[in-house]
Parts: C-alpha cells; structure tokens; sequence
C-alpha cells in the first residue's frame, strides 16, 4: 500500500523550524538549506510546499498566531466559567501575549519578524493587519462589556481605550524581550494599565480589584 502522506503536518513541521530559526537568528540569516536540516526535510520538499520565505513567514506567522489565538480563547473560557469580572479575563488572556517563558518568547519573535517584512511587503502588511484588527477587536467587546457591567465608566471610548492597553502589552514585551523575563513584575503592570480602563465594581460581582 502507498503511504499516506500528511500534507499538513509537513507544512507545521517546516513551519515549527523556521519559527525556532526566526526566532534565534532573525530572517535574513535564514536559508532554504538551513531550514532543512533544522527540520530533517529536503530543500527541494519546502519549496515543494512554499515557493518564497515570504510565502513561508506568512504560513509561520498564520501557525502561531493560531497557537495563541486558541491560548487566549482558553483563557476567556476558564475566566467566565469562573465567572470573573471581565477585567480579570482582559488580563489573563492578554498576558499570553507577553514572552514570559520559550513559548511565548518564540511567538513573540515570529510576530516581530513578519511586522519587520511588512513594512515592504503589501501581502504580509495585510496578515499583519488582520491579525492587529480581530485583537483590537477583541479588547475594544471586552472594554464595551466592562461598560454595560459598570467595571468602565459609560463615557470611556471602547477603541481608544483598547489601543492604549494594547500599546502598554507591545511595550511590555519589547522590554521582557530586551530586558529578560524576569526584570520587571511585566503582568502587574499590565495590570495597572487594564485597572486605569477597569475603574468601577461589576455589577455581576461587586469586586473593585479584579486585576491580580
């Protein structure tokens, strides 16, 4: 019988390599050759399965973003079975956006390389663009919900708002990065920044310091 060839799990597998490439020695030192020893595959195979480094960072890029997309979701699950006020929630599913330990870091340095390659690529601007939008989108529903429980004051702008918690995460972890994960207390002033939007008591829970 012929073998059954796992077409996707081919692409992940390359797709995983480059991203732990990505990530220790930046794109430009990435090569085809290089690419397939870290992933025990041959050159000829990945161009098989992507035909540029462009097609192939947008393919790394789409992978781990779904890693962390399906982190966050998990976060907001776990925090409204919990029935914990929505800052708290806000919190914990936004620090999985900051390179506290090898996972993250990694996704960090994926996210950072496809912005890079986005300043002059039209197509990668565009995944990069997406990927900014349905975040900000998140944080600005989770901001109007605060307001309908009374945890954000009525008169707040939900989308401001959402880009200056969004800004301080993007902040934070550039200064992980650069100054190591264990610098600087990096959720608790996170936290500060999600309690400057999360003034008020939820009406559901009636606990003012939700953000720990």
């Amino acid at each position: 019988m012929p073998r059954i060839v796992d077409h996707d799990e081919r692409r992940h597998r390359i797709a995983r390599a480059f991203q732990r490439l990505l990530a220790a020695e930046g794109f430009a030192a990435v090569s085809f050759s290089r690419l397939a020893t870290e992933a025990g595959v041959s050159v000829g195979l990945i161009q098989h399965y992507f035909v540029s480094k462009d097609a192939l960072l947008r393919f790394a890029y789409d992978d781990a973003a779904a890693r962390l997309s399906e982190r966050v979701r998990a976060r907001v699950r776990s925090g409204e079975a919990a029935g914990l006020p929505s800052a708290r929630v806000l919190l914990d599913s936004l620090a999985e956006l900051l390179p506290l330990d090898a996972e993250r870091d990694l996704e960090y340095r994926v996210r950072q390389g496809l912005q890079a390659q986005a300043l002059h690529h039209a197509e990668l601007a565009d995944v990069a663009r997406r990927a900014g939008g349905d975040l900000l989108a998140y944080v600005t529903a989770v901001v109007e919900a605060g307001k309908a429980c009374g945890e954000v004051d009525s008169g707040v702008d939900a989308p401001l708002a959402a880009r200056a918690i969004l800004a301080t995460v993007q902040g934070l972890a550039d200064q992980v990065v650069l100054s190591g994960a264990d610098s600087f207390p990096a959720r608790d002033v996170l936290a500060r920044a999600v309690g400057t939007v999360f003034t008020g008591a939820c009406a559901r829970h009636g606990d003012r310091s939700p953000c720990r």
